[in-house]
Formats: structure tokens, C-alpha cells, sequence
């Protein structure tokens, strides 16, 4: 039996640790050709790159995998791959992992949750994984099985064309991490604001700051299942029509 072909991409760049470590899990299930960002790309969202030119180089990095660096986005990563680099299309994409969470409203901003997304677009099953830890040195072993059990799982389960999973994982050791729980995307969002500042020549810049608030603690929520100690797995769709309000809205328009 042919082994699953399987394309990895991510947003912190093809040398991040957090890929690199989901790159040894997928060599155990599957052939592997990775596509990804030759810079960290995160917050890009689904940005495309349209007004320049993109270019892409095989490199010659650890494992049997083939690695391609692109000069673009997550997206730009998924579709050059697509187009250009990969032989057939894939059993599945898998993005990340990611250092932070994407769990709640920081999907609509993740490169490696739209990265995802664009693969549903095409049709394929995708998943985003993402570590609760921000830093360069996170250990990405604590959750090795329970990623080749949830990438397992998808490829034996076809999910509906257009879904792809948001996995977020919290910062715990193997034996501390509970279980899995499929989860909603919790009702949360950054409280913003631009911290003013001047610089030698008089001139203001700003950096963006603020914090996480969250307005959600109901069971099934991602942001509560991290805080207890599981995995959340969100299925995520492109789709944005609020289906819930089309019947009113045609009641205004008649």
C-alpha cells in the first residue's frame, strides 16, 4: 500500500523547531514534502503576495523529507506547492507547529491556521497545530503522540471538503496533558491599543499592545479545555456566511 503524501508548511519559517519536530512525526506516517516561509511570516493570516514575484529553493535540511523554502506567505506556501513542487495532491497538510496558541478569534489572524484554510479551500484535509508556548526553545516532544494520533485519525476518518482542524495544545508535560476535547472556538478577542513613542529625530512610532480577554467559560469552548489541561480541536470552515441571520436580513431587503 502507498504510503500517505503529506505537505508541511507553517508560519515561523522552515527552520522554526516547531516544524522541524512536526516534520519527524509525519516521516513516521507518511512521504513528506515540506513548503515553507524562508522568514517568519506569523500574523500574515491569508495574505497572498500579488505585486511582487515569488521564487522557491530546495534545501538540503535533516531527515528524508524534501524541504522547499519559499520566499512568501503560508498561503503562497500551500499554493505553490499545489502548482509547482508537489507530484500529486496530498493525502493531507499539516501546519505548524506553531509557537502560541491560535486557539479563539487568533485563527482569523494565524499564517499557520491559514495556511490550513487555504488547503480546505482546495479540498484537502489539513490541520493546524499549536503549542501554548511563544518560545524559540519550547519543548515540542511532550505532545509527539498525541499529534501522529490526531493526524492518524483524519487520514482514517475523511472529514466534510472545506473543514480542517485547529489544534491548540497546552504548555504541560506528556503525563500532565488529559485527553483531547473537540471544542467551539471561544468568544474572545485582543483588547487593543497603540503605545505612542518618539523617536531620536522627534519623529512617533507606535507598537501595538494589549491583552487576551476572555469572555467564554463555557465547557466546550478551546480557551477552557487549555486552561484544564486537554488538547482542543476546533473544526474550522471557510465559509463565513452567518447562515443564523440570512432569514431577518431578507426580511429588511423585501
Amino acid at each position: 500500500m502507498n504510503k500517505p503524501l503529506i505537505l508541511v508548511t507553517n508560519d515561523d519559517g522552515i527552520t522554526a523547531p516547531g516544524i522541524r519536530k512536526l516534520i519527524s512525526i509525519v516521516n513516521q506516517i507518511g512521504d513528506v514534502i515540506v513548503v515553507a516561509p524562508n522568514s517568519p511570516q506569523s500574523g500574515k493570516g491569508h495574505a497572498i503576495t500579488i505585486n511582487s514575484t515569488l521564487s522557491f529553493e530546495e534545501l538540503n535540511l535533516d531527515g528524508p523529507q524534501k524541504d522547499f523554502s519559499c520566499s512568501g506567505t503560508p498561503v503562497d506556501c500551500v499554493k505553490m506547492a499545489l502548482d509547482k513542487i508537489l507530484p500529486r495532491r496530498p493525502d493531507i497538510v499539516v501546519s505548524g507547529i506553531n509557537h502560541g496558541s491560535n486557539s479563539s478569534i487568533n485563527v482569523i489572524y494565524s499564517g499557520t491556521m491559514s495556511a490550513a484554510v487555504e488547503a480546505g479551500v482546495e479540498g484537502l484535509p489539513a490541520i493546524g497545530f499549536s503549542l501554548s508556548d511563544l518560545k524559540w526553545e519550547a519543548d515540542f516532544d511532550q505532545a509527539e503522540d498525541f499529534i501522529k494520533d490526531i493526524i492518524l485519525k483524519t487520514l482514517e476518518n475523511p472529514m466534510p471538503k472545506g473543514v480542517v482542524l485547529n489544534v491548540n495544545i497546552p504548555n504541560l508535560k506528556k503525563e500532565e496533558i488529559k485527553g483531547v476535547k473537540v471544542c467551539k472556538q471561544a468568544n474572545a478577542k485582543w483588547e487593543e491599543s497603540f503605545d505612542e513613542r518618539t523617536n531620536p529625530h522627534g519623529k512617533k512610532y507606535y507598537w501595538l499592545t494589549g491583552y487576551f480577554n476572555n469572555m467564554d467559560e463555557s465547557e466546550d469552548a478551546d480557551e477552557t479545555a487549555l486552561a484544564n489541561g486537554f488538547i482542543s480541536i476546533v473544526p474550522v470552515k471557510f465559509d463565513l456566511t452567518a447562515y443564523e441571520y440570512m432569514n431577518e436580513l431578507n426580511s429588511i431587503y423585501q
